[in-house]
C-alpha cells in the first residue's frame, strides 16, 4: 500500500470508518425559529396536498425568497423533513420544529434530521 492509501484509510478510520453525517443550519435567533416553523407549515402543507416536490421547492423559493446559502440550506432541510413527515400535520410539525429550535439554542436536527 502506498503512503497515500495508507493516510487516506488512516483518517477515515479516525473519523469512524463512516461518512460524517451533516446537520441542518442551525437558526441564529429566536426569530429564525419563527421563520423555520412557518416553513415548516407552508412545506408540509404543500406534501400533505401531494404537490410534487420540484414544484414545491419552486414555491417555497418564491415565498421565501431567500438570499444566504444557509438560509437555502436550511429551507432544503425543512422541506426534506416536511416530505417526510408522513403523520404530522403541517400545525404539529411546526409546533416541534419550533419547541425544538427554541429548546436547544437553534439546533433542529432532532426534527430536521442529518444527511451524509
Amino acid at each position: 500500500m502506498n503512503h497515500m492509501h495508507t493516510t487516506s484509510l488512516a483518517i477515515f478510520l479516525a473519523l469512524g470508518g463512516a461518512p460524517m453525517a451533516i446537520g441542518a443550519p442551525r437558526a441564529q435567533s429566536e426569530l429564525e425559529c419563527g421563520v423555520a416553523a412557518d416553513m415548516a407549515v407552508v412545506a408540509r402543507s404543500l406534501a400533505e396536498e401531494e404537490v410534487q416536490r420540484p414544484k414545491a421547492d419552486a414555491i417555497m423559493r418564491r415565498i421565501y425568497a431567500v438570499s444566504t446559502s444557509r438560509g437555502q440550506d436550511l429551507m432544503n432541510s425543512v422541506v426534506g423533513a416536511a416530505y417526510g413527515a408522513k403523520l404530522d400535520s403541517g400545525q404539529v410539525f411546526a409546533e416541534r420544529l419550533l419547541a425544538t429550535c427554541l429548546e436547544n439554542g437553534g439546533d433542529m436536527d432532532d426534527v430536521l434530521g442529518r444527511t451524509l
